[in-house]
């Protein structure tokens, strides 16, 4: 989502429409950038699907693909956030000194932004919960967690996974049950400035809480600090994300199975909503209530451990097959040209199909075939990036960005 790597590393930076001609080895670092360009253009049309494609109660493989899209899209747009900070200050080693300060400020510049676009984003009032604010918050929380290792950042990953939807639960129903959130928010100028529900909202009561989607990006973090290049280290890391997803997925099926009452209490939460497909989709639907049952589900937007364990491991995995393929064949990379083109300019593109949807009023046009609009919104949006990766090294917003950042250089 905000990748711009120029100044971690200005070799492997390039053009991946350049780059492919160019068939770099299995093991340079230019083609582990495809790679992870591949997987955020992946992202970038998941996100489009959740947001303007069918619906999944149209069934078949199509209902399937649209609901498999819901929530890990971003989950894995989180996790290549936490791989970015790392590209941002340094790696394989983190960067210290002058230059260590000057990138921890210039990834402080970025969360900024990212917050101001969110709620700029926001503000268009279209249908869709933007996630950039969230985004850029957890980037400036990460921050001081840029120079441990990778084992230390997974133990931290694993233990934030675990610990903050347990603590999100009874924040959220406590914002629910009093009047205080009330106070908070009426003294909070994020509030006023946003017209929303400020630091509450941000952290607790958004689509996108903070404290629960901290941990994709120490994920994230902790990927950046491997060495992808050593033997049979990318298939580890894929054994290790489907081990999580089936921790995830399948944690949440036994306990919604197995546990007494928990399918009525959860169906009950969700005014209704059927709990038997709780463990992986959200078809369940959005809690209207609070019960304890909810933190068995792994609905993709259930902001439970299961959820964060199992789109982690889903995320992971689709990392390790865009890294692994972009590696070993040149071919590949020709054909996904297009889609690796819009994940170097994944925040231009995010950004863009909400003013698109904005503008063309596709959220009051309810008749309007959905696969239609989401073909025509990919194609052109493949089309743009691919025309502008031939001129420009950056995205729009990416030259925006980066720009932003320039001042970090003054940091002595």
């Amino acid at each position: 989502m905000v990748h711009d790597v120029s100044e971690a590393a200005p070799s492997e930076a390039a053009s991946p429409v350049r780059a492919d001609a160019a068939a770099p080895s299995p093991t340079s670092s230019t083609g582990r950038l495809i790679g992870l360009d591949l997987a955020r253009g992946l992202a970038v049309f998941g996100m489009y699907a959740a947001h303007i494609g069918p619906d999944p109660s149209v069934g078949g493989p199509l209902g399937w693909a649209m609901e498999v899209a819901r929530g890990r899209s971003s989950a894995l747009f989180a996790l290549l956030a936490g791989f970015t900070l790392v590209l941002l200050t340094g790696r394989p080693q983190p960067r210290t000194g002058r230059a260590g300060r000057q990138a921890m400020g210039r990834v402080l510049i970025r969360s900024a932004v990212l917050v101001a676009l969110g709620y700029a984003l926001t503000c268009l009032d279209t249908s869709v919960d933007v996630i950039l604010a969230a985004y850029g918050m957890v980037f400036f929380l990460s921050v001081p967690l840029y120079r441990l290792r990778a084992d230390t950042l997974a133990v931290i990953a694993a233990a934030t996974a675990l610990v903050l939807p347990q603590v999100l639960y009874p924040l959220r129903a406590a914002v629910e049950g009093g009047s205080w959130a009330d106070a908070v928010i009426a003294h909070d100028p994020l509030a006023r400035i946003t017209d929303s529900d400020g630091i509450i909202e941000l952290f607790i009561t958004g689509a996108y809480p903070v404290l629960t989607w901290l941990p994709f990006v120490i994920a994230g973090m902790a990927l950046g600090r491997i060495d992808l290049a050593r033997p049979g280290i990318r298939a580890k890391v894929g054994l290790l994300g489907g081990a999580l997803a089936v921790l995830g997925y399948g944690g949440s099926w036994l306990a919604v199975h197995l546990v007494p009452g928990a399918q009525a209490a959860v169906s009950a939460t969700t005014d209704g909503g059927s709990a038997a497909s709780a463990w992986w989709s959200d078809a369940v639907g959005d809690p209207t209530t609070s019960t304890p049952d909810w933190l068995l589900v792994a609905a993709p937007h259930s902001q439970t451990t299961w959820s964060i364990l199992g789109n982690t491991g889903v995320g992971l995995m689709v990392i390790t097959a865009c890294l692994i393929a972009t590696e070993q064949s040149a071919r590949f990379r020709w054909l996904a040209a297009p889609v690796i083109a819009v994940g170097s300019v994944s925040l231009t593109a995010y950004t863009g199909h909400i003013i698109a949807i904005k503008a063309l009023g596709i959220d009051s046009l309810p008749t309007f075939p959905a696969l239609l609009a989401l073909v025509c919104l990919a194609a052109a949006t493949m089309l743009l990036a691919v025309a502008w990766k031939r001129a420009f090294r950056r995205g729009p917003l990416e030259y925006m960005l980066h720009a932003a950042t320039t001042p970090a250089r003054l940091i002595n």
